[in-house]
């Protein structure tokens, strides 16, 4: 009975998400109603003890990074400069070559930093016009999008500095580098099968004499290509993100050592302050190379910035909240659902998976599949079992390193189900539906998955990290 209570639990919360509705606010009646069934004396102790102990702990941690991530983007877009960006790269690779063009738009400005929100509403305008001069079917669009800026560099990647590749830190007192070989050998094999697949598309449409198609909704504006920065200073905000990452990377650990103590100024005695550097060298390096990057933006395109800085800023701050607490919200539920005696019964029937870093994978994926989040689900999956995956780790002689870089991965792996706000925001912002184009971000997703499981196969083939 107590395993049915924690799986409608966790399908409510699908459900409720599924249907748009904030897990802001559902996800604390779903944890709450599972303790509600099982124990009515623990709702007021385990939400206040545990519930919100577990989400005000996920915001310290990880809201600086949501909201620097959201005004960079939202810099780079009010500069003009992820224009400059798409234009450049649609010049060097060619238009004929339009899927290939803005994969590698949208990896860049992911790989630099930029919200996957904003690389969309960024993108989209050029791929309209690219795919309706090459003929090729705008419901193919969302697909394109996807592979570029919702997989490799997402969470493959080494150095990404997405909260997908910084989340694992805190856990397993890793950096973003993790695993690098892997990663980027997980990276190259979901864009070459990622392509493949979108060509093939291509190819069996003109076949089929498909065009870009008629009567669609949401068509972008001409695009105005005056006036835009020149492409090496539009980069540059993104080179210096991915650089000084790497250097705070390293210069962080050396400078604080393990760890930092210190007594606040005030009247009386208060006791030190101990805050232990290896649990968030990682998180302040993405924290300091985004702050720079800001800086780089407002240096080299401060006209354009300031006149609209107001009000972007304001968006950018009410979407790095919302995502901040979406995720903070899942990540408290996650606490709750793993201290109820029916999750007993799911920890009990992963364990039963012999290897470990399978059974991370699976536990990762399928929880990111059913919240509809990537970070959510790995937030849960980690707050629930991240002990149990490092016994796991050390007891197998496996690098923690290794388990960073698949649960990294697996958390983008099933998340793109049709209920994840990434989806909805893609097809919504390309005027198309789920009908027209999901099969595609479905193939995708597929290939991301399948990803995973490559990588643990190239490191127990091979054992390099």
């Amino acid at each position: 009975m107590d395993f049915l209570i924690v799986l409608a639990s966790l399908a409510f919360l699908m459900f409720v998400a599924y249907r748009g509705y904030s897990v802001i606010l559902f996800a604390p009646i779903a944890a709450m109603g599972a303790v509600l069934f099982i124990d009515p004396n623990l709702v007021a102790p385990m939400f206040t003890g545990l519930f919100m102990d577990k989400m005000v702990g996920f915001v310290k941690n990880f809201f600086p990074v949501f909201l620097l991530g959201a005004v960079f983007g939202k810099v780079i877009e009010l500069s003009g400069f992820s224009k400059s960006i798409v234009a450049a790269v649609i010049r060097i690779i060619g238009r004929e070559r339009a899927m290939l063009a803005i994969v590698v738009v949208c990896g860049l400005l992911t790989y630099g930093g930029v919200s996957l929100f904003v690389v969309v509403f960024a993108v989209y305008p050029f791929a309209a016009e690219m795919f309706r001069q090459g003929g090729i079917p705008k419901r193919l669009i969302p697909g394109t999008i996807a592979l570029g800026a919702f997989t490799f560099t997402m969470d493959s990647l080494p150095g990404t500095p997405q909260i997908q590749n910084i989340i694992p830190t805190t856990f397993f007192k890793t950096d973003i580098y993790a695993a690098p070989w892997l990663g980027t050998i997980g990276g190259v094999f979901i864009l070459i099968c990622g392509l493949s697949y979108l060509e093939w598309c291509r190819r069996r449409a003109a076949a089929a004499g498909e065009g870009y198609g008629e009567g669609h909704s949401n068509e972008p504006e001409p695009i105005d290509s005056a006036n835009l920065a020149h492409p090496v200073i539009a980069i540059l905000p993104l080179v210096m993100v991915g650089v000084m990452n790497k250097v705070f990377t390293s210069a962080i650990p050396a400078l604080y050592g393990e760890k930092v103590s210190f007594i606040p100024a005030v009247i009386g005695k208060a006791a030190p302050v101990v805050q232990q550097t290896k649990a968030v060298a990682a998180i302040w390096a993405v924290e300091g190379a985004l702050l720079i990057g800001i800086a780089t933006v407002f240096v080299f395109g401060w006209k354009m910035v300031f006149s609209k800085f107001g009000e972007g800023s304001k968006s950018a701050i009410g979407g790095a909240l919302l995502a901040t607490m979406n995720t903070a919200s899942e990540y408290g539920f996650g606490a709750v659902i793993a201290a109820l005696p029916g999750f007993l019964v799911v920890a009990n029937a992963l364990s039963a998976i012999p290897n470990p870093l399978i059974n991370e994978a699976i536990t990762v994926t399928s929880l990111a599949g059913i919240t509809g989040s990537a970070s959510g689900g790995m937030g849960i999956a980690l707050a629930a079992m991240a002990e149990t995956f490092i016994a796991n780790a050390n007891a197998a002689g496996i690098p923690l390193e290794v388990f960073h870089r698949v649960a990294s991965m697996a958390s983008g792996g099933m998340d793109t189900l049709p209920h994840n706000g990434a989806v909805i925001t893609l097809l919504a912002v390309t005027g198309l539906t789920h009908r027209q184009s999901y099969k595609d971000i479905f193939a995708i997703t597929c290939i991301k998955t399948l990803a995973v499981f490559v990588v643990i196969g190239v490191f127990y083939a091979t054992g390099i990290v």
